[in-house]
């Protein structure tokens, strides 16, 4: 797999980690006073706090993982030979080559839309050629 798979993968990654992360937490963890303004929350004493800490933990521990993967490979992608200047200068040749085959297909278009109109009159002067011949009874 390239290096560009390799990271989209990782960020989905990183992205359910996350997701399954958050929702652990809403879901599981004991309410925590954020301020002063709010009310205590109430007290639930539970027997899985100690689970609780190491669950968050280990969670951490995955995502600090999956980041530090992202930036390996990063740091693995090839640099850019030539520079700034040198990549503007493709972006250009490509932007170029891309005009002239996008003019390249509006002419082909245009022919292929003034053929199929004289098909269209050929076929119209056909049917009506055929239901010339008929004669009325």
């Amino acid at each position: 797999m390239d290096i560009i798979s390799q990271l989209q993968e990782q960020v989905n990654t990183i992205a359910s980690l996350a997701f399954n992360t958050f929702g652990t937490l809403q879901r599981d963890f004991p309410p925590v006073r954020l301020s002063p303004n709010y009310p205590e929350p109430p007290a639930n004493p539970t027997e899985d706090a100690e689970n609780f800490a190491e669950q968050a933990k280990l969670m951490s521990a995955a995502l600090v993982k999956a980041a530090k993967q992202v930036d390996a490979l990063v740091a693995a992608l090839p640099l850019a030979e030539g520079g700034e200047e040198a990549q503007l200068k493709w972006i250009a040749e490509l932007q170029a080559e891309n005009d002239a085959v996008g003019q390249e297909l509006q002419r082909q278009l245009e022919a292929a839309e003034k053929e199929l109109k004289e098909v269209r009159e050929l076929f119209s002067q056909a049917a009506d050629n055929c239901l010339n011949l008929k004669k009325p009874d």
